[in-house]
């Protein structure tokens, strides 16, 4: 096996993970991580690019949400708190220091 084949196993491991914790909101990726699966999307979209490939940040979010992100902020995100708010925020601070 490769090491291309085994990252790709664990990316559909993590994709999989992250499918059975739909109670883990991105705020809450964002704030513990510093990604979340929107930057998932994002980095799909553009190495799909890299390789000649086009795909737009919607196709992309299909395959890491597994369903259209619309659907998916409909039925699973919740409005963030004010505390999650407060620790983005200072986070997001942080980083542009």
């Amino acid at each position: 096996m490769s090491n291309e084949q085994i990252e790709a196993a664990v990316f559909r491991r993590l994709l999989s993970h992250l499918d059975d914790r739909k109670d883990v909101q991105n705020i809450d990726l964002m704030n513990l991580s510093g990604f979340c699966r929107n930057c998932l999307s994002k980095w799909y979209a553009q190495a799909a690019q890299e390789q000649g490939i086009a795909m737009d940040k919607e196709a992309a979010r299909e395959i890491v949400y597994g369903m259209p992100y619309a659907e998916w902020k409909s039925r699973y995100q919740t409005e963030a708190t004010p505390e999650q708010q407060q620790a983005f925020a200072e986070q997001d601070a942080a980083s542009r220091r």
